[in-house]
């Protein structure tokens, strides 16, 4: 199979696998690239936080946890919105008013949003191979908790 077929004419590259999505990335649901864009977070976070010196697993799960917590999106993408692009900004506002349905007891509505905002920019920078500009972003966000983490 070329990677082709049925997928709109996206090339197999559209993604780290060969399951192109479906659609065009600007006509996938926000919400659909929340749930891309959370799981490409999580492993960038662990990635990081793994290629660091203290490897316990306990302590490993307690900084992600912090890191990828619907607080910690929701001010990443405040800290971020100064340098997004427009078409950017458009992406984070859909996810930011899209309906998930459902909101975590941990995390406030507005949090959650916001959160949901900041994964459905990584899902569509993923999908529309943008990965460059994905890393980059992401790049920020850790760093900006890495000095939130450690008061700098």
């Amino acid at each position: 199979m070329s990677g082709l077929d049925n997928n709109q004419g996206l090339p197999p590259e559209a993604g780290w696998f060969d399951y192109p999505p479906s659609r065009q990335p600007r006509l996938i649901p926000p919400i659909v690239l929340a749930y891309i864009g959370d799981a490409i977070y999580e492993v960038a976070v662990r990635q990081y936080l793994i290629s660091k010196t203290n490897l316990k697993p306990h302590l490993l799960h307690r900084q992600a946890t912090g890191m990828v917590s619907a607080k910690a999106q929701s001010r990443i993408v405040t800290l971020l919105d100064p340098f997004l692009t427009e078409e950017e900004k458009d992406v984070v506002r859909q996810g930011r008013n899209a309906k998930s349905g459902s909101i975590p007891k941990n995390a406030d509505v507005l949090e959650y949003r916001h959160a949901t905002a900041f994964e459905s920019l990584i899902g569509y920078l993923y999908y529309s191979q943008q990965q460059d500009r994905m890393r980059e972003l992401i790049g920020m966000g850790i760093e900006y908790m890495e000095q939130q983490q450690h008061g700098k």
